[in-house]
């Protein structure tokens, strides 16, 4: 059965990617590596982190890498984007983290972060950052069902995965349907009805974020089946795994 690792959130954190990337070796039948955003971050070791991702070691697959929040502080950081200032950055982490934001991420990688792509759509699925509405958007177990309808009904996906937040969730939306009308000032509501079939929104973890913690999603496309693992990493931890399975619903 063919499976897919899914890893959004390294933030620099290379310890975390490299004891991620040795959970991935022990899986069977891994045929694709996807990392949703957050590759960079505020952190001393991520020019180290895009080298290595950029540079497979033998038997590794070589990573898809779309661009998340992060990646967009970069642009502003360098004047790349389309917003002048880092206010959101500055509002959320202060000038410190924006200065070793700056000093951690050099401009040709920044360079190279630009050209990689929102998401990607593969089969029924959509593996983006954010939302189909905006890479800053974090989908979360509380976003309310038409919302997440909404996100998943703009690109026709059936299952959407996503690392905004940071969480590891399976939220789906059961099979049924919408009746629509619209009022108008001279015509009565033309009720129309929408069927919808089931879908799915998933987020796939974060796996820089916490020291020594590391959380990132395998799913298998044949099968719809999902696993989250945990991979406990660092010195007095030793290595450790383990995993939250979620069979097809």
């Amino acid at each position: 059965m063919t499976k897919w690792a899914i890893l959004s959130g390294i933030e620099g954190n290379l310890a975390a990617y490299e004891a991620v990337m040795a959970d991935v070796k022990r899986l069977r039948d891994v045929e694709a590596l996807y990392i949703l955003g957050d590759l960079v971050g505020p952190n001393q070791d991520s020019e180290k982190l895009v080298t290595r991702v950029r540079n497979p070691k033998r038997g590794e697959l070589e990573p898809l890498v779309c661009k998340g929040w992060w990646e967009e502080q970069c642009f502003i950081l360098h004047g790349v984007a389309g917003t002048g200032e880092p206010t959101e950055l500055m509002a959320k982490y202060g000038g410190d983290t924006v200065k070793l934001l700056w000093d951690s991420v050099s401009r040709p990688t920044v360079q190279w972060l630009r050209n990689l792509d929102f998401g990607f759509f593969e089969l029924d699925c959509l593996l983006i950052h954010g939302s189909t509405v905006a890479i800053d958007e974090a989908l979360t177990p509380e976003t309310p069902p038409i919302q997440m309808l909404d996100r998943l009904g703009r690109m026709q996906a059936n299952n959407l995965f996503c690392g905004r937040s940071g969480l590891a969730f399976r939220y789906q939306l059961e099979a049924g349907s919408i009746t629509t009308g619209v009022t108008t000032l001279d015509s009565s509501p033309t009720p129309e009805t929408v069927e919808i079939s089931p879908r799915q929104v998933i987020g796939v973890g974060n796996v820089g974020r916490n020291p020594g913690e590391a959380i990132y999603t395998v799913y298998n496309p044949e099968t719809n089946f999902v696993e989250f693992k945990t991979v406990r990493y660092g010195v007095g931890k030793g290595f450790q795994v383990s995993t939250k399975v979620i069979s097809a619903g």
